[in-house]
C-alpha cells in the first residue's frame, strides 16, 4: 500500500533550483543533486512580505544500514522535507512526511498529528554552525534514520531533547515531593516567579500547611495522577487543552470533571472578585513508570502545562464558573447550564519540569560517590566558609560549623558572607547561606561557641560524635588542645599561609594514634630543612585596622587566593579522609605564572614523655636525624642546640629538629664542646622560616659507640649551665642524649 505524506502548509512550489534564494538552501540542492542516495521530489517556499523566509527540498532518502522490518517503524526509503531558513543562525529542520512515522524518543518538540521533526545533533545550534556543510549533513540524515531503526541513538531512559524548541517556562518541584506527597498535613501550591526580559517566567510548587490561608501570590495547581505507563513510551506534548484532553481520555481519565471540580472549589459559596484572577494556570501530571506492562511502578515522572490564563476565566471557558457583577461564582447545580467549549481551543504551553536538588543530585553532578563524614568543621571565616560552600553544594558531608565569631564589614572582601549578615554570627550565616542554596535538602547546624572549650555540652558533644573534624580556625590553641582529648573524633588541620599562595593540610590517622600536634612540629621541621620552605610562611603584602582595638588588625589577602586554596583543599580532603594513614601536604602556587608544586612530608610516631611539669613530645623523625647525625660523627662524639617551642597553655615542650654541629665545634671519642660559627644565624633562619614559632630550646649530643644515654657528670654540668641561660627569658632548658640504644631527655630549670 502506498505511503501517505504529510502537506507543508503556507507554502508553494517553485519550478527549479534556479529560484531558489536562501544561499544556504542552493548549496544544499547541489549536494542532494550530487547524492546517489537522495533524490530531489519537490522544492517549495515560504514567502512573507513577497521576501523568502523558509525554502524546503523534499527529497527520497534511501539508507542501506535500515534492517528489514525493524521494530522501530523505519523504512528504507523515507520522504523528508529539508527546510532551510532565511536565518543562517538556525539549523536546517527534518521533517518526516510519511503519515506513519514512528514517534521516537529523540525527535524535537512538534504539534500533534503533523511531520515529525528529527533531532540529529546533541550540541547547540552555534556549535553545530561552526562545522556544518551541506555533505555532512546530508551524512548525519542517514546515521540518525539508520541509528534509530537499530536502536542505538538513545538511551532508553534518557529524556527527549528539544534542540529546535525550548519552552520559556519552568516548574520546579520539591526535592522531596515524593514525602510530600504521601503528608496528608499539607497541600501544594504554585508560586509564580517574575516574568523574565524575554516572556518567561519559573514556577515553584510549594507545600504548605493544609489550613493556611491561600496567598494571594500563589494558586493551587491542577494535579492529575495517571495510570502507570511503560517506560520509554514517548507522548506528543498538545497544543491545546482540548488536545490534552483526548490524550487523557485515551488513558481513562476524564479531564473536564476534574477541571471543573477544581476551578469551583476555588471560588466557595461567596465568589471571588475579578482582581483576584492569576496570570496562568498549571497543570500538572504525575505519571507512574513500569518496565513493563502490568509490572508494579519502580519510578514517578511528571509533565506540567502552562495556560496563559487566569483560573477564573479558564473556569467560565469551561462552564465551571459564571460571572456576575465583577465576581466569579460557581456555576455548579445551575438550571439549563449548557456544555461549554470554549476550553478545547485554549493554548496549551510544555513547562520544563525541574527538581530541587537534594544530597544525591548534588553528589551525582558533582561526580562524587561517598556521601561524607558526619563532620565538624571548626571557624566558619574566610578558608572554612569557602570550603563548605563547595562541600554542601555537592553533597559531601552533614556538617556543624563551630565559630564564636561574627560577620564584621572588612570580612566582606574575602568570606561567602554579604551585607546584611554584618553583626551576624559566622556559624549562623553559613548555614542560612547553605539552606539558601540547599532548601533543607541537608542542613548545616551552627554553634556560636568556644571550639576550644571541651567542657560538656554541644561543642564536646558535636566532637565526640563526629566522625571527621576539620580545623579551619587558624589558630594555634585549638589543634593543640585537641590533640590532648582521647575520645575526639578523627582531625584535619587545612590552613592557608600569610600571602594565600599556599594551602598545607594536616590529616591525623583513622586511629588517631598521630595527632595534629606532632603534624605541627614535623611541618615546621620540613620548613626549616627543605628548599621550598625559605619563603612558604613570609609575610604578606600589608595589614590593615579592621576596627578601634589594637588587636583589630587583618592582613590584606585577595579572594581569589582564598578561593584557589579553597578549592584545592575541598577536593583533597575527602580523598584524604578515604585514606587511613596520617598526612602532611603542601600546595605551593607561584602567583606570576599560577603553576602549583605539591609536597609530601614523610609523617613520623610521636613519643612523648613527662618532664618535669612539662609534656615533652619528639617524634621518631627527629629522633632518626639525630642518630644519623650521631653516626657520621663516630667514632667521636657530636651534638648541637635543639629546637622546637613551648606552650604554656598546654603545658608542653615540643622538640621540632636538632641542628648539626656547627663547623667549630670541638669533638673526641670522650667528649663534646659545641662551636658557634653560623649558629646565630642558623637559629634566626629556623624563626624566621616558621614565623616564629620555632626557637632554640637547648642541646643535644650523642654518646659514643657502646654507650647508653645515661647523663655523666659533665652532662649534668652542662644541664646546669643550660638552665642558668634559659632563665633568662623564664623558660627551662632541655638537655638531650643520644645513646647506643637509648634516648634521655633531661630538664633544667631555675626555682
Amino acid at each position: 500500500m502506498a505511503s501517505e505524506y504529510h502537506k507543508l502548509a503556507n507554502v508553494i512550489e517553485i519550478a527549479d533550483a534556479a529560484a531558489l534564494t536562501i544561499p544556504r538552501a542552493r548549496l544544499l540542492h547541489d549536494a542532494v543533486a550530487r547524492q546517489r542516495d537522495f533524490a530531489i521530489v519537490q522544492l517549495l517556499q515560504y514567502d512573507k512580505d513577497e521576501t523568502p523566509k523558509l525554502e524546503c527540498i523534499i527529497v527520497d532518502v534511501e539508507c542501506d544500514g535500515v534492517p528489514p522490518k525493524n521494530s522501530v517503524g523505519i523504512q528504507y526509503r523515507e520522504r523528508l522535507a529539508l527546510c532551510v531558513s532565511d536565518d543562517p543562525k538556525l539549523l536546517v529542520e527534518v521533517l518526516a512526511l510519511r503519515k506513519d512515522f514512528p514517534i521516537l524518543m529523540h525527535q524535537n518538540q512538534g504539534v500533534p498529528g503533523a511531520a515529525a521533526s528529527l533531532c540529529l545533533y546533541f550540541e547547540p545550534a552555534a556549535a553545530v554552525m561552526r562545522t556544518w556543510t551541506p555533505q555532512s549533513f546530508l551524512r548525519r540524515i542517514q546515521w540518525w534514520l539508520e541509528k534509530s531503526a537499530r536502536r542505538e541513538l538513545h538511551p532508553a531512559d534518557q529524556p527527549v531533547e528539544h534542540l529546535f524548541f525550548a519552552t520559556k517556562y519552568e516548574l520546579v518541584l520539591p526535592w522531596n515531593l515524593p514525602a510530600l506527597r504521601k503528608s496528608a498535613e499539607h497541600r501544594f501550591v504554585i508560586a509564580r516567579g517574575p516574568e523574565r526580559p524575554g516572556g518567561g517566567f519559573t514556577c515553584f510548587l510549594e507545600a504548605v500547611p493544609k489550613d493556611a490561608a491561600v496567598k494571594t501570590s500563589t494558586t493551587a495547581p491542577i494535579e492529575l495522577v495517571l495510570p502507570p505507563i511503560v517506560h520509554g513510551f514517548v507522548e506528543r506534548d498538545p497544543a491545546t487543552l482540548g488536545q490534552l484532553a483526548d490524550i487523557l481520555s485515551r488513558r481513562g481519565i476524564e479531564l473536564l470533571p476534574i477541571l471543573r471540580a477544581t476551578l469551583q472549589a476555588r471560588v466557595g459559596d461567596k465568589g471571588v472578585a475579578a482582581s483576584a484572577d492569576d496570570k496562568s494556570t498549571v497543570i500538572l501530571l504525575h505519571i507512574p513508570l513500569c518496565r513493563a506492562e502490568g509490572e508494579e511502578p519502580v519510578g514517578m515522572t511528571h509533565r506540567a502545562f502552562v495556560l496563559l490564563t487566569g483560573g477564573l476565566e479558564l473556569g467560565v471557558a469551561t462552564g465551571a464558573l459564571f460571572f456576575h457583577e465583577k465576581k466569579y461564582f460557581s456555576a455548579a447545580g445551575l438550571i439549563g447550564e449548557q456544555p461549554a467549549t470554549d476550553w478545547h481551543t485554549q493554548p496549551l504551553l510544555p513547562m520544563a519540569v525541574l527538581r530541587r536538588n537534594d544530597a544525591v543530585a548534588a553528589r551525582k553532578q558533582s561526580g562524587i560517590t561517598d556521601e561524607g563524614p558526619l563532620g565538624v568543621l571548626i571557624g566558619a571565616g574566610s578558608l572554612g566558609s569557602a570550603m563548605l560552600n563547595l562541600w554542601a553544594r555537592a553533597g559531601w558531608g552533614r556538617w556543624t560549623v563551630i565559630d564564636k565569631d561574627h560577620i564584621k564589614p572588612h570580612n566582606l572582601s574575602r568570606h561567602t558572607a554579604y551585607s546584611q549578615h554584618i553583626g551576624c554570627p559566622k556559624a549562623s550565616v553559613v548555614a542560612d547561606l547553605h539552606a539558601a542554596a540547599m532548601d533543607g535538602a541537608t542542613e548545616v547546624t551552627p554553634l556560636d561557641a568556644d571550639a576550644s572549650d571541651f567542657s560538656p555540652g554541644a561543642v564536646a558533644d558535636a566532637l565526640s560524635g563526629a566522625k571527621l573534624v576539620v580545623d579551619a580556625s587558624t589558630t594555634l590553641e585549638y589543634p593543640r588542645a585537641v590533640s590532648a582529648v582521647d575520645h575526639f573524633a578523627r582531625h584535619f588541620s587545612a590552613f592557608v599561609t600569610p600571602t594565600g599562595n599556599a594551602a598545607v593540610l594536616l590529616a591525623e590517622d583513622s586511629q588517631r594514634l598521630i595527632r595534629l600536634r606532632t603534624l605541627e612540629a614535623q611541618y615546621y621541621r620540613a620548613l626549616i630543612q627543605e628548599g621550598w620552605g625559605s619563603n612558604h610562611l613570609a609575610g604578606n603584602a600589608g595589614s590593615f585596622w579592621s576596627g578601634a582595638s589594637c588587636r583589630d588588625i587583618s592582613m590584606v589577602l585577595p579572594y581569589s587566593r582564598i578561593m584557589g586554596q579553597a578549592s584545592t583543599l575541598a577536593e583533597q580532603i575527602p580523598a584524604a579522609v578515604a585514606q587511613d594513614g596520617a598526612m602532611i601536604r603542601v600546595w605551593q602556587r607561584d602567583p606570576v605564572r599560577g603553576a602549583v608544586e605539591v609536597h609530601d612530608v614523610p609523617v613520623a610516631t610521636e613519643r612523648p614523655t613527662q618532664l618535669g611539669e612539662f609534656a615533652l613530645f619528639i617524634d621518631a623523625g627527629v629522633e632518626q636525624q639525630l642518630r644519623d647525625m650521631r653516626t657520621k660523627g663516630f667514632p667521636n662524639e657530636t651534638g648541637g642546640v635543639l629546637l622546637g617551642y613551648y606552650d604554656f597553655n598546654i603545658n608542653a615542650v615540643v622538640v621540632v629538629a636538632g641542628l648539626p654541629p656547627p663547623p667549630d665545634s670541638k669533638s673526641s671519642p670522650g667528649s663534646f664542646e659545641r662551636g658557634v660559627a653560623g649558629l646565630a644565624e642558623a637559629v634566626a633562619e629556623a624563626s624566621r622560616r616558621t614565623a616564629g614559632v620555632v626557637g632554640y630550646i637547648g642541646e643535644w649530643h650523642s654518646h659514643p659507640p657502646g654507650h647508653s644515654a645515661s647523663p655523666s657528670r659533665d652532662d649534668l654540668v652542662q644541664l646546669v649551665h643550660l638552665a642558668l641561660g634559659m632563665a633568662d627569658d623564664g623558660l627551662p632548658a632541655v638537655q638531650l642524649i643520644v645513646g647506643e640504644q637509648d634516648l634521655q631527655v633531661l630538664q633544667g630549670a631555675m626555682k
